[in-house]
């Protein structure tokens, strides 16, 4: 029976090559040519030069700003050195005029330590104070909760729990979402 197939061994070997094939993106499940060299022909993220002559760029940017901060302050001084302008006197030579910094006085320095001082002490007083306030709800509320529990297991004498309290619990709590 040569045009018959042999099921047995020859479904094993089928089974394998086209497990192979769709693994390896088969006949029909794979992309076809067109689309791929879409994929690839489409510019990436990740471009190694560009990368490269980004680092570079910043890199000379640090430098540049590094040279003109230290190149500044010597500026700086040659400018104090040139005069500003000149009084001009009957005979005299012309003296340019410098501007004095105002230094703080030590009084200055004293005020301003004393205002800081009193604003971190007023600020520390102020949370002392809702702390205070908080701890004081807290033992309001726990106080309210232990006088009503006591409430709800009291019994008469037959061991039947006391009605007034109950009825008044739900009654203060329909009141409450009223007002809500």
């Amino acid at each position: 029976m040569k045009g018959e197939r042999d099921n047995k061994g020859d479904g094993k070997k089928w089974n394998y090559k086209t497990k192979r094939q769709q693994r390896l993106g088969g006949k029909t499940g794979g992309l076809s040519l067109e689309a791929f060299s879409k994929l690839k022909s489409m510019p990436s993220g990740f471009n190694p030069s560009l990368i490269k002559k980004q680092r570079e760029f910043y890199k000379n940017a640090k430098l540049v700003k590094k040279y003109k901060t230290s190149v500044k302050p010597e500026n700086h001084q040659s400018y104090q050195l040139k005069p500003q302008a000149y009084e001009e006197g009957e005979g005299s030579e012309s003296v340019p005029k410098h501007r004095k910094k105002k230094r703080q006085t030590l009084e200055s320095l004293k005020e301003e330590s004393e205002r800081k001082r009193q604003e971190k002490e007023s600020e520390r007083l102020e949370r002392e104070a809702m702390i205070k306030a908080k701890k004081e709800a807290i033992e309001k509320a726990e106080s309210k909760r232990k006088v009503l529990k006591d409430n709800m297991f009291k019994k008469t004498r037959s061991g039947q729990p006391v009605m007034k309290y109950r009825i008044q619990h739900m009654l203060d709590g329909l009141l409450d979402t009223e007002k809500k």
